[in-house]
């Protein structure tokens, strides 16, 4: 299956932009002085455990997309190259 060369950048933006939105959400709740993600004495509540896998999840997911975007954008350089 060949991919566009616009649905290709647009994976490969997809990946990108999941790396900038996981990133910074794992920060934050790694920061968290909420009181939801540490209880008071410090430990991790399950409303860490459950927004980090998401958040890892999400994260892996997006740089499945992204490496299938970047591998896409490369076949159509290398095409437009051989035409």
């Amino acid at each position: 299956m060949k991919l566009s060369r616009s649905a290709s950048w647009f994976l490969l933006a997809f990946g990108v932009w999941s790396w900038v939105i996981w990133v910074t959400f794992i920060k934050n709740l790694w920061n968290d002085a909420s009181g939801l993600a540490f209880d008071d004495a410090g430990d991790p509540t399950a409303y860490f455990w459950v927004h980090l896998l998401l958040a890892l999840t999400s994260f892996a997911l997006g740089t499945v997309v992204g490496v299938i975007g970047l591998r896409g954008v490369r076949a159509v350089r290398r095409g437009s190259r051989d035409a």
